[in-house]
């Protein structure tokens, strides 16, 4: 979910829903690939009118959401530029973040985890990947694909699984954290893409929840999300060794749409005492209002 963003697709065509556009069903409903109107080989990905990936085939390096800017920011800092790195990424989408990494990293391995096998054949059909990237996608559950992942394979596990709207609940748990971390290699990061509005309840458990099982934290958000005004995305990363704070808020303030980052004690702070979830007690994240994507 993004408000702008976010993604999981295949399915027939069936005609257009606007000039240009490309509509099929998936498994989580009615997809939907709208032209931008500013770049001549880009599409945003819709299921159900929600927003939720953009690719430019033309530039992959290009993120047009806020949120996967903020992603693609990690995913340039989380090794010296340019070296290949092992990725999972739970939750396909358009393979926004997949094509991304193959751009900005060549020789990278990944594997992408999306469980609507629909969706996945609608975007290799309308918005191929290209045939030299390393990208294996896998048609599966994200818990249950994660569950493949080697020990000390990945990197960079970046989740960003939504279904409808909401993170499923068996992906907000600190079981399914040990799991990331089973996978990460010894100093790899996991990133996550959260979506909450007032009171933040959920974000502030997502919060607490990374720091029972990762040494190190930073959130990205715009501010009237931290300032808890407005329902929206928050990025969060989470590691065992120092992240590169200072160049991430750099990096973040200024972005097309800056946002702020906190970490350290002032996050511990606005996590507020919230309490660790677990596979027991877990609910799926917030519905957004329906003002989010209008």
């Amino acid at each position: 979910m993004a408000g702008k963003g976010r993604g999981s697709g295949g399915g027939r065509q069936r005609g257009s829903a606007g000039s240009g556009a490309v509509v099929g069903q998936v498994d989580g409903g009615t997809a939907e690939l709208a032209p931008d109107r500013e770049r001549a080989r880009a599409w945003t990905l819709l299921i159900d009118g929600a927003p939720q990936s953009h690719v430019d085939l033309a530039d992959p390096g290009y993120l047009d959401f806020a949120y996967q800017r903020r992603i693609g920011h990690l995913i340039d800092l989380v090794a010296p530029a340019r070296q290949p790195l092992n990725v999972v990424h739970l939750g396909g989408g358009a393979f926004t973040l997949a094509r991304y990494t193959a751009a900005a990293r060549p020789r990278s391995t990944q594997q992408v985890v999306e469980i609507d096998a629909a969706l996945v054949a609608f975007v290799r059909e309308h918005l191929p990947l290209d045939p030299q990237a390393r990208v294996r996608v896998r048609a599966v559950d994200a818990r249950a694909g994660l569950a493949k992942v080697p020990d000390g394979w990945a990197d960079l596990v970046i989740a960003d699984v939504f279904s409808g709207a909401r993170t499923p609940a068996h992906l907000t748990s600190a079981e399914f954290l040990d799991d990331v971390r089973r996978a990460l290699a010894p100093g790899g990061w996991y990133v996550a893409n959260l979506a909450d509005g007032p009171p933040l309840a959920h974000l502030k458990g997502q919060i607490a929840t990374a720091a029972s099982r990762f040494g190190h934290l930073a959130l990205a958000a715009d501010p009237v999300v931290w300032r808890a005004k407005r329902f929206g995305n928050a990025v969060l990363v989470a590691a065992d060794r120092e992240l590169p704070v200072a160049e991430f808020t750099r990096r973040v303030a200024s972005d097309p749409h800056p946002g702020r980052v906190e970490h350290g004690r002032a996050l511990a702070d606005f996590a507020g005492g919230a309490a660790p979830v677990a596979d027991a007690s877990a609910v799926a994240s917030p519905e957004p209002p329906p003002s989010v994507f209008r």
